[in-house]
């Protein structure tokens, strides 16, 4: 985080393209951090959103074209091989795999969605021979919707921000009230389906 922060502090939206591009090669950047503060530069900056999302859509392209070279000229040996050395890319890759063979072609454009595998798809692309063209198509799809949802949320939040903390404050109270209900709700969800699996558990022969 601190790294991040440092880069885009010293070298502004050069240095989020270039993160942009890692991250969509697989680096461990989160786009999730990255693409918000994209939208917030840019706004300070007075670039138009349009430019803004389509400048980091051509940069997620040219990282995920190198992934899929990867895949393409390495094939699955060589993404068995890597799913033995670092045994956490072994989750994101079958889960790729499989996304693949249910979906084929439009595997690419779903899987920007899907966080396991949205940026590991490229490798298993590659290893499958899809073609160049129709990766590029599906792909360029595929992240302009990712990259035009996470990116307005810093963009429209930068030029509104006044007017959002305006109604925080003034309704600070019921959102926190509400904010408090979901987290219970959530935590209590989880610890039905934990008590149900320990009731199962206790329950099966041994």
């Amino acid at each position: 985080m601190s790294i991040i922060e440092s880069l885009i502090d010293q070298y502004g939206l050069p240095a989020l393209f270039l993160l942009i591009l890692l991250e969509y090669a697989c680096f461990p950047v989160s786009s999730e951090l990255v693409l918000p503060l994209a939208g917030v530069l840019g706004a300070r900056h007075g670039m138009t959103f349009a430019g803004l999302v389509l400048a980091s859509t051509l940069s997620g392209l040219i990282g995920t074209t190198i992934t899929y070279a990867i895949g393409r000229f390495g094939g699955s040996p060589l993404l068995e091989k890597a799913m033995k050395r670092f045994p956490s890319l072994e989750k994101p890759i079958l889960s790729s795999y499989r996304t693949f063979g249910d979906h084929g072609k439009s595997a690419v454009f779903l899987s920007r969605i899907i966080p396991l595998c949205r940026t590991y798809i490229g490798f298993v692309a590659g290893a499958m021979k899809q073609s160049l063209l129709g990766y590029l198509l599906c792909s360029s799809l595929g992240i302009l919707l990712w990259n035009t949802l996470l990116t307005s949320l810093g963009y429209y939040f930068y030029q509104y921000h006044d007017i959002f903390f305006f109604y925080f404050n003034r309704y600070k109270k019921w959102i926190l009230a509400i904010a408090s209900l979901l987290l219970l709700f959530i935590l209590f969800r989880k610890l039905c389906k934990i008590s149900k699996k320990s009731e199962t558990a206790q329950e099966e022969p041994k």
